[in-house]
């Protein structure tokens, strides 16, 4: 199931920019403007993770942030377009678990959220094996025998997919909404896309095949 973030900001071009790259990474995303809002929304949606502006009308981040910390353990990463020493540890002593400055790359956002999940997953297995397959999640990195293969973050997501569920058929639907966030409907090839670039990767070197289409349904992760 996608895990849930609330973002709590009040710059209408960041909020809708933040939504709506998280949701294409397959997340659930929920957006509030201002810091009652957030921290009602908190409190009623019990988000997996918080992403936080320090600067919000109202109550402002670091006590919105200091109320959910006293309140649970839910993750926190706060944004700020301050980036001092004395700013960072104000952040970081109100109880954010980290902290971004503005303007930032979505790329670094994205990692730093799922560094942030990642330490409240703690048991969850992160080295998944098929053949002679290899996907490591702690470090997104993937092998196949002694070849480090170059994945993007939607191929290693997708790929990821497929290890956590192997021999088992995947459906189109199934794909897109775990990957891509919504559902299936009408006729798109970039899943399609997205296999042959997976099989270009893995089977660069004329290795069998690990995955396999079967027709009219979906997609499956086995051997031949």
């Amino acid at each position: 199931m996608a895990e849930k973030i609330l973002v709590i900001e009040d710059e209408q071009k960041i909020a809708d920019f933040l939504k709506r790259g998280l949701i294409y990474e397959g997340f659930q995303v929920q957006v509030a403007r201002d810091g009652e809002t957030g921290l009602a929304s908190a409190r009623d949606q019990l988000p997996d993770l918080v992403i936080l502006d320090v600067m919000l009308p109202g109550l402002d981040g670091l006590e919105v942030c200091r109320r959910l910390r006293a309140g649970g353990s839910t993750p926190i990463l706060m944004l700020t377009a301050k980036d001092s020493v004395a700013d960072r540890v104000k952040g970081l002593d109100s109880g954010a678990d980290d902290y971004l400055a503005k303007p930032f790359a979505f790329e670094e956002l994205l990692a730093r959220v799922r560094a942030l999940l990642r330490r409240v997953r703690p048991n969850e297995e992160t080295i998944f094996r098929f053949a002679d397959v290899v996907l490591n999640v702690a470090t997104r990195q993937v092998t196949r025998g002694a070849r480090k293969i170059e994945l993007t973050t939607k191929e290693f997501d997708l790929l990821h997919y497929f290890m956590r569920n192997p021999r088992q058929v995947l459906t189109r639907e199934q794909i897109y909404e775990r990957i891509w966030g919504y559902d299936f409907e009408g006729e798109s090839n970039i899943l399609d896309v997205y296999i042959r670039y997976l099989r270009s990767k893995l089977e660069l070197n004329n290795e069998p095949r690990v995955l396999q289409t079967t027709r009219g349904v979906g997609y499956a992760l086995r051997e031949e």
